[in-house]
């Protein structure tokens, strides 16, 4: 074994393979900074070049790319506040709040540190550790992954919020959203409107741009600040060697969330989507002093990035040596393997180690060059925090609504991600934490499988008694404890966070988003009761507990609204003072500005649209003048024909322009160049 581990090491580092490892972590960087794109789309376009090539350089190409994304997402998660990928969920909860007072290259150093140690920690206790690998995963089952699931969502539901009742509230509407499409078990689609494009599932990407990005991109422009509140060069501890610094102090944690993220990252299908989370919550239950989580604590941004990093190496056992896909990037990479002419299975783990080990080499080193060269450059990347809002928000849009096209290219993503906009702004506003929701698509699927699985495997819900099962009910319990039990301590000592994921206090906003989920419950229990037992199943877990929940925020809500108009005197000035505080006005003329966009684009298409609303953005809000708009619109054109068009190959909307400019342009001229 010890001459494999050393063998893999040295064929890392032998020509080409070290070349294309470092090209791979080049591409990574970019596709992982952002949004929208993701070391998803990195395999898929990297994929056809791993024909013909030897297994090691191949995978260099490849993993060198896909496990650097997982630290290169940091920047779309604390610069914007948008998770870059799934893996960055729980960062964006401290590291927005630190950009925003100005800190965002100390949360960058802590990140960048934490996320080489991570890999590389959990590179290396992976690979010391194979021979106890097999009995771990392989207890875990069907019943096992379903309450991991469970654990997940509780996680993300009483730690993303001032309230607890809405984070779990949030999370079972996040399953019911997942349920939308066909049905696990028969082929029956389910609250698909009679739509093609629902009826093979509600797409993440657009939903997650939509929910994260457009509010906080809004509020950039009503308010006309930078992201950072505070001036360049007041932020007290702001700079990147203070956040070194932090992580070498809480050096303790940064090695349990490693060890998580090792472990947990071995568990086909949750492991990745999870992690973040369970070491987000280790983090705050395991701290004396929570009350600054949310708000901007170093902590929050060290457990995350040191737990999401750690996973790559862990969900290549699973794939390797069962073919056992943990997500959709081990999938691809399941394919590479093979395609490069290896067989997953046991030899992975006995013949073939030595490559085996060349995986978690790489890994190792990509790790390592990354978080250097992130050092070297998020010193200029954290000045973006303090670049004027009208100059980031065009540029951002363009990528958001480009990443959204990317999951599908139909024109439901647009609306799906400004419809999910809107749905975020209340959800920001009203006090309702948007994390759940998201968790909760991605582990929607996964959980239904393993649930029915299990209800089938074992007669109905006789799983429930299972070992492993009541230890994770147990850890479910003992969290949603300790978080009520912490909020009920903030309210006591009058310490609740008046900044952050779900804490804002807005009644009239809240009041009636609640009454929308409750009809929204009801009416979906109501169509499921059309459906076999096997279908309506899994939508029921979601949508009995929404009901309970949600009937409690109705009552909460409701004192809180009597409250404020007692308070107010009428219900006219609560209006009044929140649309205010809520800044309505503005965020119904932005929202406007997206949906004319959209409309434009079915006349003149993506091409045009784009960068007509990047220039009239600059002109009409931002007051630029047209030397400046122009020069940035035609950059963003640019960028879309040159990369989006030419390098992606996207498919793009047939507008109107589409099927008359061709016919009139000279054959000389490209017509890529306007349709």
């Amino acid at each position: 074994m010890l001459d494999a581990f050393f063998t893999g090491l040295f064929l890392v580092f032998e020509w080409p393979a070290i070349g294309y490892l470092f090209l791979g972590v080049f591409i990574g960087i970019w596709l992982g900074a952002v949004p929208g794109l993701g070391g998803i789309i990195g395999l898929i376009l990297l994929l056809p070049f791993a024909f013909g090539m030897e297994p090691v350089p191949a995978f260099a190409l490849l993993l060198g790319m896909f496990a650097v994304t997982s630290t290169s997402d940091t920047i779309a998660s604390v610069m914007l506040g948008i998770p870059g990928t799934a893996a960055s969920q729980a960062t964006i909860l401290d590291g927005y709040p630190l950009a925003q007072q100005g800190k965002a290259a100390r949360a960058f150093g802590a990140a960048f540190t934490v996320s080489a140690f991570g890999g590389v920690f959990g590179a290396m206790i992976l690979a010391v550790s194979l021979p106890l690998i097999l009995p771990i995963i392989l207890s875990f089952n069907s019943p096992e992954l379903f309450m991991l699931g469970v654990l997940g969502l509780a996680m993300v539901g009483s730690l993303s919020g001032g309230s607890i009742l809405k984070g779990l509230t949030v999370a079972a509407l996040g399953i019911l959203m997942s349920t939308v499409g066909y049905a696990e078990t028969i082929s029956i689609p389910r609250f698909y409107f009679g739509t093609d494009y629902l009826i093979d599932n509600l797409p993440l990407i657009p939903v997650v741009l939509g929910l994260f990005a457009i509010p906080e991109i809004m509020e950039l422009a009503i308010r006309n600040v930078s992201i950072s509140r505070v001036p360049a060069g007041q932020a007290e501890d702001g700079g990147m060697l203070e956040g070194i610094k932090d992580a070498f102090r809480h050096w303790w944690l940064a090695l349990r969330c490693a060890v998580i993220g090792t472990y947990v990252g071995m568990l086909p299908g949750l492991g990745a989507a999870i992690v973040d989370w369970v070491a987000y919550g280790h983090a705050v239950q395991s701290a004396k002093d929570k009350s600054k989580f949310g708000q901007g604590d170093i902590r929050g941004v060290i457990a995350p990035e040191a737990a999401n990093n750690a996973t790559r190496g862990g969900s290549l056992i699973p794939t390797v040596a069962f073919g056992i896909p943990g997500s959709l990037g081990t999938a691809i990479l399941l394919g590479a393997l093979i395609i490069v002419g290896l067989k997953p299975g046991p030899e992975m783990l006995t013949t073939e180690l030595h490559i085996t080990f060349s995986m978690v080499w790489t890994i190792v080193i990509a790790n390592i060059v990354v978080a250097l060269l992130l050092m070297v450059w998020s010193k200029q990347v954290a000045k973006v925090a303090f670049l004027p809002g009208h100059l980031l928000v065009p540029g951002v849009i363009l990528f958001v609504f480009m990443g959204a096209w990317l999951g599908g290219a139909s024109l439901g993503d647009w609306i799906t991600c400004l419809t999910m906009g809107v749905v975020g702004f209340v959800m920001k506003r009203g006090g309702w934490p948007r994390p759940p929701l998201v968790l909760a698509l991605i582990l929607g699927n996964i959980m239904e499988n393993s649930f029915q699985v299990s209800m089938n495997a074992h007669d109905g819900a006789e799983w429930i008694t299972r070992p492993i099962v009541l230890i994770i009910m147990a850890l479910i319990a003992i969290t949603i404890f300790f978080a009520a039990k912490n909020l009920w301590k903030q309210k006591k000592y009058n310490e609740t966070p008046t900044q952050g994921e779900g804490t804002e206090h807005n009644p009239i906003l809240s009041f009636p988003f609640s009454i929308i989920l409750c009809c929204l419950f009801v009416w979906a229990g109501l169509e499921s009761r059309q459906w076999p037992e096997e279908v309506s199943q899994f939508p029921y877990i979601a949508i009995f507990p929404g009901v309970a929940f949600i009937l409690f925020i109705l009552v909460f809500d409701g004192l809180a609204l009597l409250a404020q108009i007692r308070e107010q005197g009428s219900i006219d000035r609560v209006i009044a003072v929140t649309s205010e505080r809520a800044v309505l006005p503005g965020a119904i003329a932005f929202f406007g500005y997206l949906l004319a966009m959209i409309l434009i684009m079915l006349v003149i298409g993506q091409k045009f649209a784009l960068p007509l609303f990047i220039l009239t953005y600059l002109l009409r809000w931002g007051k630029y003048n047209w030397k400046i708009s122009l020069g940035y619109a035609a950059g963003g054109w640019l960028l879309l024909v040159a990369f989006y068009d030419q390098t992606m190959h996207l498919l793009w909307y047939p507008s109107w322009l589409s099927f008359w400019v061709p016919e009139i342009l000279p054959t000389w001229l490209p017509e890529w160049l306007f349709v």
